[in-house]
């Protein structure tokens, strides 16, 4: 029986992804998931047996209430219970704070995990997408995000650190200037699921200081590392007052008796835990080295338990990831659904070496023809968002982000101070080029052609024409006559049923994939200044383990 249960635990057969993984055929070894983040060595074989060997009682039982696991582990971490509140899960959390404390509107740096963003606009509220420059390493100026949403007008802003997917770091003196700096907001969100495993600073977490504000919380991850996202089980840290109004909405048993089992077995394998994460940021280097050695593929630096890859010109992240799982059983994280990021990057988990060298293999036969079949073509059209969820996607395609339908931005009045934001696009800034023509962003040169009436030779149409032929076709193609210079605004027709065509914003909004790079450089905001950029982590210097003491 404890045997057959630890096998479930390990396999993840209830999990659609690893299903995927688990079929026959391949390559005749063992499926590997690159795609959840997790900590593969944590919990160890022996407390998996041990938890086994309870399930019986585990699962006929009730478990305490949510005050009695949480006092357990506030001892453990070493904070006053009234400062805390646990959720079977951060996105339980993720989704009381948005009902309970986001009024209005919220900014959230993009991309990033995909609840700071669908959470608010399934409830209504504007949110203010803040894009991470792909030039400058997705990394975020806390200067420049700051004068955004003074510029917006928003009232909560959130902060991932270290962020999903690319695993971007903040300093933990910039953060505390930045919350200095931004005390009148509504709120300050710090989420720091995968805080546990950046080693760029000794102790980088702000929970101390959250403490002492009367409008920051720090959202922290229990699944995420101790690799048991099955277990549902997360916490966040405030000032009583803001702990203790969240705490009062969730159930009395909210908690599962799993999570009750973990947090009070905790305390006798501190040891193991610490090493668990050390080992984790020795692999992370190591597998960045050598995914770098790839010709074209580029990896950033990354704080988490996970790497941010941008593929060679000429792959296709969604070709990519099927070949990887078909051919290879190996599961990635394309991520063309992330709101400012495209399909072009992935998301790769930290494994063990011997994990790592079949996947650099893998990569090499799918990206470079090596082996199997040709190298990965790049897809003709672009990649529409889709967030997996049909409310959300509903609410992008309408509003971008705002929450509001666009009937009634329309006739929302201004507010003093801020300039007035188009009917389009009000969830994103907007930079000084996009005020021309009435447009919500500035569009592509391709989507200008498509605005303007011209006079063009008939042509096929596109669907019954390969990819080849339409290149051939528009190289044949006159070019456009030179427009005059005085001309009067055009219209924007509406918007045609069907696909977006590539490289226009949908429906007068923005795509996934146009989101990143819009923003025009800001100012900066006085008494903040720009956070150091982070380069590679240091390896000696890392964190307490959860509280449980000073390791190194």
């Amino acid at each position: 029986m404890a045997g057959s249960v630890t096998s479930l635990f390990r396999s993840g057969a209830h999990s659609p992804s690893m299903a995927a993984l688990t079929r026959e055929g391949g390559e005749g070894t063992g499926p590997v998931d690159f795609c959840i983040p997790c900590n593969p060595y944590f919990p160890t074989p022996a407390m998996m047996e041990t938890m086994a060997a309870r399930l019986k009682d585990i699962i006929t039982f009730y478990p305490s209430s949510a005050d009695t696991i949480t006092a357990e582990l506030c001892q453990l971490l070493q904070l006053p219970p009234q400062a805390v509140a646990m959720g079977n899960g951060s996105t339980e959390l993720i989704t009381w704070i948005d009902h309970l404390l986001v009024r209005e509107s919220l900014a959230i740096p993009v991309p990033t995990f995909g609840r700071w963003t669908d959470q608010p606009m399934e409830t209504g509220k504007r949110v203010d997408m803040f894009p991470l420059q792909e030039s400058n390493g997705f990394a975020l100026d806390l200067a420049q995000y700051a004068d955004f949403i003074r510029k917006r007008g928003t009232k909560v802003a959130v902060i991932c650190n270290p962020n999903n997917p690319d695993g971007g770091f903040l300093h933990k003196q910039a953060l505390v200037q930045f919350m200095d700096a931004m005390a009148d907001l509504d709120l300050i969100v710090i989420d720091e699921s995968f805080l546990e495993f950046a080693d760029a600073e000794a102790e980088p977490s702000v929970v101390q200081e959250a403490m002492l504000r009367p409008n920051v919380i720090v959202l922290r991850s229990l699944g995420k590392n101790f690799g048991l996202h099955g277990i549902r089980f997360g916490y966040m840290v405030a000032n009583p007052s803001l702990a203790g109004k969240v705490r009062s909405m969730l159930p009395k048993w909210n908690l599962n008796a799993f999570a009750e089992y973990v947090v009070f077995m905790l305390k006798e394998h501190g040891a193991e835990y610490a090493q668990s994460l050390l080992q984790v940021r020795r692999d992370r280097l190591e597998m960045a080295s050598q995914l770098s050695l790839l010709p074209g593929l580029t990896v950033y630096p990354s704080q988490g338990n996970f790497l941010f890859v941008r593929l060679p010109v000429g792959a296709e992240g969604t070709v990519v990831r099927d070949r990887m799982l078909t051919e290879h059983r190996i599961l990635v994280r394309e991520c063309g659904n992330k709101i400012g990021s495209s399909s072009r990057f992935l998301r790769l988990v930290v494994r063990p070496e011997v994990d790592v060298r079949r996947l650099v293999s893998a990569m090499e036969q799918v990206l470079y023809g090596t082996r199997r079949g040709a190298a990965v073509p790049e897809l003709s059209t672009g990649t529409s968002y889709s967030s997996g969820t049909a409310a959300v996607d509903r609410l992008v395609s309408e509003t971008n982000g705002a929450g509001m339908q666009l009937a009634q931005a329309v006739g929302a009045m201004p507010v003093p101070g801020l300039a007035a934001a188009p009917a389009v696009g009000v969830g994103m800034p907007l930079p000084v080029a996009a005020q021309q023509g009435g447009v919500g962003m500035p569009m592509p040169a391709a989507a200008m052609q498509m605005q303007q009436p011209q006079q063009q030779p008939m042509m096929a149409p596109v669907a019954q024409m390969s990819p080849l032929a339409q290149m051939a076709q528009m190289a044949q193609a006159p070019a456009p006559a030179p427009m005059p210079i005085q001309m009067q605004t055009p219209v924007p027709a509406p918007a045609p049923a069907g696909p977006t065509p590539p490289g226009v914003p949908a429906r007068g909004g923005l795509t996934a994939a146009q989101v990143r790079g819009m923003t025009a450089p800001a100012p900066p905001v006085p008494d903040l200044a720009p956070a150091p950029a982070t380069g590679w982590p240091n390896a000696q210097s890392w964190p307490n383990a959860a509280g449980m003491g000073q390791v190194g």
